[in-house]
């Protein structure tokens, strides 16, 4: 996969996983049912005592996330390119957790987390390619 196309595909799945969770995050704060396939799933996860932390809610760190690793990749520069891949790890790290949360905790899947940890997850994979062959380049 060629520069271009790498850069690109990161810059699209970051728009879409802000997306999602700037779709939840209105779901939140307008305290509305968020549209789900499972019937009650999503909103037992979006209703329970995991939602938030440290009261702030996890769809607004989504944002957050996902909006940060869409500026580092429109950076073209070797140190976005390792804040990028950082940032996509962690949030791979933190998809996983959220994840356990909604098997083991919760008892109910989110078709929307399950979408953004999916987005996490290629995420953190495309942007640790770019980092290494920025470095490998450079090197």
């Amino acid at each position: 996969m060629t520069e271009g196309r790498l850069r690109s595909a990161i810059l699209l799945l970051a728009i879409a996983g802000l997306a999602i969770s700037g779709y939840l995050t209105y779901v939140h704060y307008a305290e509305i049912e968020p549209i789900c396939a499972a019937s009650g799933a999503c909103e037992r996860v979006q209703n329970s005592k995991w939602a938030e932390l440290a009261g702030i809610p996890v769809a607004v760190m989504g944002v957050a996330g996902y909006a940060a690793i869409l500026a580092a990749s429109l950076a073209r520069a070797g140190p976005a390119r390792l804040l990028a891949s950082t940032l996509a790890l962690a949030g791979f790290g933190f998809s996983l957790y959220l994840t356990y949360l909604e098997l083991f905790e919760i008892d109910a899947i989110c078709q929307w987390c399950v979408a953004s940890a999916v987005l996490m997850s290629l995420l953190a994979v495309l942007t640790c390619v770019r980092a290494m062959r920025g470095e490998m380049a450079a090197g």
